[in-house]
């Protein structure tokens, strides 16, 4: 396991690079809301407008995942590992075609 805040399974990294092959460069965001809104998006690179309060976690798959800010404050002693699983989540996820959707795994970390 790895110390960065943002890592993904070997899984989530094969959709990742075939998702990249159709659609070119993409991003990552992680809101706070309920139900679907509480899953990971992924988009084309700059077709989610990123807020002034959204935190850079870092990359996966050599796309920027981004975190809204009141999320981040509440799972900023997480570590999250993107995941993919079968099932289609809602929403406008580039995955959802596919017949499977991201979703996030986390282990809590000591407070720094």
């Amino acid at each position: 396991m790895t110390d960065a805040p943002i890592s993904a399974t070997p899984a989530a990294l094969a959709l990742i690079a075939a998702l990249r092959q159709q659609h070119g460069p993409l991003m990552f965001h992680q809101s706070g809301g309920c139900c679907d809104g509480s899953a990971p998006m992924c988009y084309p690179a700059g077709e989610f407008k990123i807020g002034a309060r959204d935190v850079l976690l870092g990359t996966v798959g050599d796309a920027p995942f981004y975190i809204g800010g009141d999320q981040y404050q509440r799972w900023r002693h997480t570590r999250l590992t993107l995941d993919v699983v079968p099932g289609r989540g809602s929403g406008f996820s580039l995955e959802a075609p596919e017949g499977v959707r991201f979703l996030i795994r986390s282990d809590v970390c000591a407070a720094p």
